[in-house]
C-alpha cells in the first residue's frame, strides 16, 4: 500500500510544484479557504491511482468533499486524502506544503505519506515503522532512513500551527512547563514528532481528519501518539454528529511518545 502512496504523492508533487513555479488563480470554497487548480490536479492524480490499486476501498478527498462527493464509510476501512496540506503556505511561496495520503481502519490511521515536495522530503509509516526519504529534483527517492521518536526529555519542545495559533495553546504550555515553542505549517509538525525533533504538538483550533490522518500515521508507526483531551486515542471517521461537520476534529495533542496524564482546563 505504501508503494502505491508513494508513487501517488511524488506524481502530485511534481504537479504541484509546476503550479507552484509558474503561478496560478486563486478561488474561495464555501467555507472561504483557498483552493488552486494545484489542488484539484493533485487529488486527480492520488484519486487515480487509488483507484486503480485499490478500487474496493473508499475515499474521503478534500476537494471531492467540497464538491459534495461524499462516499458511505462507516464500519469500513477507507483512504483520507489532503492533495495540498498548506494552500496558504502555498501561496505565500512557503515550502511547507504537503501532499498526505493516509489508510484507516477501524478509526486508526494504520498507514500514511507526508510529502513536502518544495523541501524534497517524505515520511511515510505503517504498522510500527517509519521512515524519512530524500526526493531529488527529479521526483525520485534517493535516500531512506528509518525514524523514530526521541525519549522525552527534560525541556520539551512544543510545535504550534504557523497561522492558527491560539490562547490556549499558551495556556498548554504553562500548566506543562514548556517554555520551548517553534511554529511550522502543515502536517510537517507530527513528522518531526516523528523523527525526534520535537516532543509535543497541541492542537485548539479547528482541522479535518483529511489534515491530520497521514501524518498522524507517520507519528503512531514511529511510536508517538495522537489524543483527545480527554486521553483517549484521536479516531477518524468521525460522521452524524449534530453539533459539528463530518469529519471534523476534536481539539488533541500528539506526543512523541508514549501521552501522559493530561491536566484538563
Amino acid at each position: 500500500m505504501l508503494r502505491t502512496f508513494e508513487q501517488a504523492a511524488l506524481e502530485a508533487g511534481r504537479a504541484i510544484i509546476e503550479v507552484f513555479c509558474n503561478g496560478c488563480q486563486v478561488e474561495m470554497k464555501a467555507d472561504a479557504s483557498p483552493v488552486t487548480i494545484a489542488d484539484q490536479e493533485a487529488e486527480r492524480i492520488i484519486l487515480a491511482h487509488l483507484e486503480r490499486d485499490f478500487p474496493e476501498i473508499p475515499v474521503i478527498a478534500e476537494e471531492s468533499v467540497a464538491a459534495g462527493k461524499v462516499p458511505d464509510v462507516a464500519g469500513k476501512p477507507f483512504f483520507l486524502v489532503d492533495p495540498l496540506d498548506g494552500t496558504r503556505e502555498f501561496l505565500d511561496k512557503r515550502q511547507e506544503f504537503t501532499v498526505n495520503i493516509a489508510y484507516v481502519e477501524n478509526g486508526i490511521p494504520i498507514a500514511g505519506i507526508v510529502y513536502a515536495p518544495a523541501l524534497g522530503i517524505a515520511f511515510s509509516g505503517e504498522r510500527g515503522s517509519a521512515e524519512k526519504l530524500a526526493i531529488d529534483e527529479n521526483f525520485a527517492v534517493v535516500e531512506r532512513k528509518q525514524i523514530r521518536v526521541r525519549k522525552q526529555p527534560a525541556e520539551s519542545l512544543a510545535l504550534a500551527s504557523f497561522r492558527h495559533d491560539s490562547p490556549e495553546t499558551g495556556l498548554f504550555l504553562t500548566r506543562h512547563a514548556i517554555s520551548k515553542c517553534s511554529n511550522i505549517g502543515s502536517s510537517l509538525k507530527f513528522c518531526l514528532l516523528a523523527e525526534g525533533k520535537a516532543d509535543v504538538y497541541p492542537r485548539f483550533t479547528r482541522t479535518m481528519e483529511w489534515d491530520t490522518a497521514a501524518g498522524d500515521a507517520v507519528l503512531r508507526a514511529a511510536g508517538g501518539s495522537t489524543v483527545t483531551m480527554d486521553g483517549q486515542p484521536l479516531i477518524y471517521g468521525k460522521t452524524g454528529a449534530a453539533a459539528d461537520f463530518d469529519f471534523a476534529n476534536p481539539n488533541f495533542v500528539s506526543w512523541g511518545g508514549t501521552a501522559p496524564v493530561l491536566e484538563q482546563a
